[in-house]
């Protein structure tokens, strides 16, 4: 083992009042991310490009990510937290710059700088958003802390979905393409102004594992861990399901002749049952097992999912997405609960960005497939096909509470 004094030692938690600043440096980044992910494909529909070319935009914010986010985890166990937030609020910058110069552009050029901003802005969002995540798990003191602190870190997402869509169809209607660009590219820079009420983590020896081999070998070592590979499972399959719901939903809608806002409504209703979800874990956190509730969030899944497509109309609908939201709202800190424990404390920052990898690349790819069998044979089977996955799933969801890693928070709830 090699010894690198550039690296971070396991200090001591930094005090709990760092958690709003990190929420709040989250909802910026992600906000930008949101509504330019709103915008630029309304922009790219109103040039007249097809829905292959918007899928491409769509898959380019998924895509971005991929490259970059094992460095992201390498830097955060090094550097801490604010060198690759910084990073981050550079590339996101930059994406919205692009948004900002295809707005003055015209026909493919126009089309390329709303591709190269989806790259960046996907980029930036999940480089910051790891540095987060590692930062946020350093609060915890133990299971029921690491619960806790992503229900709440898990609110960001979701209020980041409301205020950047809502900020950028206000200002398009109001001034233009252009307002909006251009407020989005500044949101990332509230981050910056969060990240001075984060505390400073302070360069020391290493404890224990070596960074001269590359990220590529530290991670692969991550990934031949059992319980990784089981936890990175589970998570495909849940993060899969969230893509399936918000793919198929407005698909079976339109087969059931419900009306835009009715399907709207469902989704809302899937939204705020996530949201609502999150906001009482922390309540019950030590009351609640990972294991327990990953297994038996994945059976709930499944059986909403084989009775989707039976419901008739929009208010079976919503009761399926009001059970479906609590189900898959208490996934997300069980998780990110689960991996802080199975890893060693001083490679937190790479298993995070190997689960980034994993759930960006679904995100890319899983889509067309989703769109090739929902074009082939409806919304229904899809439905069918992840119900059975998922429920397969619960099984090694289940075995995941017996693994654990040296220098990781212990598995107490």
């Amino acid at each position: 083992m090699s010894r690198d004094t550039g690296s971070l030692a396991a200090a001591p938690p930094p005090s709990s009042a760092s958690l709003l600043p990190l929420v709040g440096g989250q909802i910026c980044l992600h906000a930008g991310m949101a509504g330019l992910r709103m915008a630029g494909p309304l922009l790219a529909l109103r040039d007249g490009h097809t829905a292959l070319a918007v899928g491409l935009l769509l898959a380019l914010f998924a895509a971005g990510p991929i490259g970059l986010a094992l460095t992201a985890g390498r830097m955060a166990d090094r550097h801490g937290y604010h060198r690759p937030v910084r990073v981050a609020v550079v590339l996101a910058l930059a994406g919205g710059l692009f948004a900002l110069l295809a707005a003055w552009l015209g026909g493919g050029e126009r089309y390329g700088a709303l591709c190269a901003a989806a790259v960046l802005t996907g980029a930036g969002a999940n480089f910051g958003l790891i540095a987060i995540q590692r930062s946020a798990g350093r609060l915890a003191r133990g299971g029921t802390d690491l619960k806790r602190i992503f229900s709440w870190l898990g609110l960001a997402p979701a209020l980041s979905n409301v205020v950047g869509p809502v900020l950028a169809g206000v200002l398009i209607d109001a001034a233009g393409f252009g307002a909006a660009f251009a407020a989005l590219a500044l949101l990332p820079l509230g981050t910056l102004l969060w990240a001075r009420w984060v505390p400073v983590e302070a360069p020391a020896a290493s404890a224990g594992v070596a960074f001269d081999g590359g990220t590529r070998r530290t991670a692969w070592r991550l990934f031949r861990q059992p319980g990784m590979r089981r936890l990175l499972l589970v998570n495909w399959l849940l993060s899969t399901s969230w893509d399936v719901h918000s793919f198929a939903v407005p698909v079976l809608g339109h087969e059931r002749g419900l009306s835009a806002s009715a399907i709207g409504v469902v989704l809302g209703v899937f939204a705020l049952s996530v949201a609502a979800v999150r906001v009482v874990i922390p309540l019950l956190a030590h009351r609640m097992k990972e294991a327990q509730v990953l297994s038996g969030a994945m059976l709930l899944t499944a059986v909403v999912f084989g009775l989707y497509p039976l419901a008739g109309g929009a208010w079976t609908m919503t009761a399926c997405a009001l059970v479906l939201g609590l189900s898959l709202g208490a996934v997300q800190p069980m998780i990110m609960s689960t991996l802080h424990q199975i890893t060693p404390a001083a490679e937190h920052g790479q298993a995070i960005a190997l689960r980034s990898v994993a759930i960006n690349l679904s995100s890319t790819l899983m889509p067309v497939g989703f769109g090739a069998l929902g074009a082939s044979l409806g919304a229904a089977p899809l439905f069918w096909l992840m119900a059975a996955a998922v429920g397969m799933g619960s099984w090694p969801a289940r075995k995941l509470g017996q693994t654990g890693a040296p220098g990781a928070h212990p598995p107490q709830s």
